[in-house]
């Protein structure tokens, strides 16, 4: 792999873990389904939020943020390795897996979401967690720490 290419390995930092992401409460709940989740660390699901169908309530700051799926397909958001997105793909490169294309188009997309916290930093008092809850919720779900 080209020194390039090894670069975004050492620059992907992720603020949260997937278990820790869980049980602030993301995709409404919903983002697994029960046979979905065995693939994964029990601890992770222990106290995670978690709901069958879409549950806003569920949400960390208790809105909806994000596309819809079929909004992620049409995006070309979606590859046949991830067929859930990113949360999944990063659930499965947490847990040890890499596939250096997708894993360099997902950690890119990552990066590009750093947009999301300097506006919330530029808009908002800091720990003014009423501050662009969308926002919030939405960097939440790519793993950036919202309580900045």
């Amino acid at each position: 792999m080209p020194k390039e290419k090894d670069q975004i390995y050492k620059l992907f930092k992720p603020q949260l873990s997937p278990k820790k992401m869980l049980e602030l409460g993301v995709f409404g709940g919903s983002y697994f389904n029960k046979s979905q989740i065995k693939e994964f660390p029990k601890s992770w699901f222990k106290n995670a939020k978690l709901s069958e169908k879409f549950d806003v309530s569920l949400n960390r700051f208790k809105v909806k943020s994000g596309l819809t799926r079929k909004e992620w397909i049409d995006k070309g958001w979606i590859f046949k390795e991830d067929p859930l997105g990113w949360f999944q793909w990063y659930c499965r490169y947490s847990n040890g897996r890499r596939i250096q294309n997708i894993d360099q188009i997902q950690m890119q997309r990552w990066f590009n979401f750093t947009r999301h916290v300097k506006a919330i930093k530029k808009n908002c008092e800091r720990n003014d967690l009423t501050c662009r809850r969308r926002q919030r919720q939405a960097i939440l779900q790519w793993a950036y720490n919202p309580f900045i």
